[in-house]
């Protein structure tokens, strides 16, 4: 991996899990980790784990992406903060049951896991010129459809289904940052089936308890650690990782136009 001393490095979802295993490395590593979380007291837990690793305290900022009033709050938080992100990991999201909308009016699992992180990742436009953007996305987009016509979730479709959805959206997101923000490198990767509090509301992460090949939480935030360590001309922009490989995800993530179509239906969506 390249050398992360001194880059700052903005992860979302980031009080536990995945964005707690990669924040506490990337400290390690000498980066300047910015922690953004949900909850107060796990994001509070975060903090003193990244200190401890990195040797100073990080800034962290609560915001519940379920809201897209937060993210804009968190925004106006960061621009006052940072001339300059070297890199913003959009890890933040889960799987939600059952149909409901957002107070904003959409899926919940949609907007939690892309729309939410593509309003993020425009509001910081500048800040990230030269920079990167990391999504993580699952193998689980392969049980998903993502319709850019109906976000708000009015064709009723299972949780599995609408989670692979999303997850098929940050990959489409990465590959269309790509051909439209050529000064940002954007990727997308699968962390893995991951022991962490994601699914918490469904059982999933008492399954990961028990299943054998459940990985560790740094073992799952190792690829995104690499994504934005590694130097640039050694990866692939747009692309989609697994284990630190590039690797093609399904016929329809490949698809150009219907990642286009994503694209402007999610900036009508967030309100560009």
């Amino acid at each position: 991996m390249g050398d992360l001393t001194g880059r700052t490095v903005v992860i979302t979802g980031a009080s536990s899990g995945i964005g707690l295993a990669a924040a506490v490395d990337m400290a390690r590593r000498g980066a300047h980790a910015v922690l953004v979380g949900r909850d107060p007291d796990r994001l509070n837990a975060a903090v003193a784990q990244v200190a401890a690793a990195g040797g100073r305290t990080p800034p962290a900022y609560r915001a519940d992406f379920s809201r897209l009033d937060d993210v804009h709050v968190l925004v106006d938080q960061l621009r006052q903060r940072y001339q300059r992100i070297d890199a913003l990991a959009n890890n933040a999201g889960g799987v939600v049951a059952g149909h409901a909308r957002t107070v904003d009016g959409f899926e919940p699992t949609i907007q939690s896991n892309h729309l939410a992180g593509f309003l993020l990742s425009h509001l910081l436009r500048e800040q990230l010129r030269s920079g990167r953007i990391v999504n993580t996305a699952s193998a689980a987009h392969s049980m998903g459809a993502i319709d850019p016509a109906d976000l708000r979730g009015d064709r009723k479709a299972g949780m599995w289904k609408r989670y692979g959805a999303a997850k098929q959206a940050n990959i489409l997101f990465a590959a269309e940052a790509a051909r439209r923000w050529p000064d940002i490198m954007s990727a997308s990767y699968h962390p893995g089936f991951v022991r962490s509090r994601f699914g918490a509301g469904v059982g999933v992460n008492l399954m990961s308890k028990v299943t054998p090949f459940a990985k560790t939480p740094e073992q799952g935030a190792d690829t995104l650690v690499w994504l934005v360590a590694t130097p640039r001309p050694q990866l692939v922009s747009g692309g989609y990782y697994e284990k630190r490989k590039l690797i093609r995800p399904n016929a329809a993530t490949e698809d150009p136009r219907l990642a286009a179509q994503l694209w402007d239906a999610s900036l009508a969506a967030v309100g560009f």
